[in-house]
């Protein structure tokens, strides 16, 4: 019985796509043809489960049709591509034309999306930095371009789908279309493969971006730059690179969306009588105004100083919590001076 798309990469049905990319990395680097020369096949086949299954809307696709009429679902060598058909070619199967239904080529596949983390100071963070971030990509062979073949050969137009990179598969009283088992749904064979990947057209290098990180960004931050993924294949666009951000905790603040908070020490009779404070802020120390009678722990806002906006004009506001300090240890006068104001009140 032919093994499902799952059962190639060794994982579950309900495998996350970390368990996939971990499964797919460790296999690749088992059986990539230039440890075990002859892998070939197993290589391609485990690639082939890959690409399917690490795309959202096309796993979809397999786990909804993997099976038509009670027939075995297709395997990585066989995977219905339910995007390149339609009522025409269902009907054109059904009643024998002889081809004259509409049949797309075969199109190349996009890129997969990479995600990589990035370390930001929290100060950083708020005034925005340009940093260089290494990525380990999936790219274009740079002996053969990303053909596959040898320097000087060229792949050759596959004879079983004449290029289409398509076959139609009887189902019961469905045609159904799917990639060619000869070229793989490439529409073309390489016959002298490529001494460097093998015949795969890509290999995997490690690519340096300069990123811009825009102030403001928050722990967990995503910033796409598209096309600077993974490479396509037969000619399709890249995948996207998405940088995550992973901002460092600050020793003086405390973010709340776009505010910052901060504890301001504040002298017992400071809080009792009212007065003015040095408070910190990102751009600098400010006078906050303490009302009369504060009690520890409020909040006193400080407009226009946290962080600033992502989207929109303008920053967030410094909360500042007051810390009311209790001295601790008086002299003869300041003692008798308390217990005079202890029973007063």
């Amino acid at each position: 019985m032919a093994k499902s798309l799952y059962e190639v990469l060794g994982v579950s049905k309900n495998a996350s796509p970390d368990e996939l990319k971990k499964a797919y990395r460790k296999l690749v680097r088992e059986v990539h043809p230039d440890r075990n020369p002859g892998n070939e096949e197993r290589f391609k086949e485990v690639q082939g489960a890959y690409d399917v299954l690490s795309d959202p809307e096309k796993r979809k696709q397999y786990d909804r049709f993997g099976s038509a009429d009670g027939q075995p679902g297709p395997t990585a060598g066989t995977t219905f591509d339910f995007g390149d058909f339609d009522l025409g070619d269902i009907f054109g199967g059904i009643f024998n034309r002889g081809g004259g239904g509409r049949q797309q080529p075969q199109r190349g596949q996009r890129g997969n999306d990479v995600e990589v983390e990035v370390r930001v100071s929290f100060e950083d963070a708020l005034q925005g930095v340009q940093t260089t971030v290494p990525v380990q990509l999936e790219l274009a062979c740079h002996t053969c371009h990303g053909t596959g073949a040898a320097p000087g050969t060229a792949p050759i137009v596959c004879p079983k789908c004449n290029g289409s990179g398509v076959v139609a598969t009887s189902q019961g009283l469905f045609a159904l279309q799917q990639p060619c088992p000869q070229c793989h749904g490439m529409g073309s064979i390489v016959q002298t493969p490529c001494p460097t990947c093998h015949g795969t057209g890509r290999e995997r290098r490690t690519k340096r971006y300069t990123v811009k990180i825009p102030a403001g960004v928050k722990d967990g931050t995503r910033i796409k730059l598209k096309g600077k993924g993974e490479a396509g294949y037969g000619g399709a666009a890249a995948g996207d690179l998405y940088v995550v951000t992973r901002v460092e905790p600050s020793k003086i603040y405390e973010r709340r969306g776009d505010d910052l908070v901060v504890t301001v020490p504040v002298s017992f009779p400071t809080a009792a009588l009212g007065g003015t404070v040095e408070a910190p802020t990102p751009g600098g120390a400010v006078s906050l105004k303490i009302p009369a009678g504060t009690e520890d722990g409020k909040l006193l806002r400080i407009k226009g100083r946290g962080a600033p906006r992502l989207k929109g004009d303008g920053q967030g506001d410094v909360l500042a919590r007051v810390r009311i300090e209790v001295p601790k240890k008086m002299n003869k006068k300041q003692r008798e001076l308390l217990e005079e104001l202890g029973k007063t009140i």
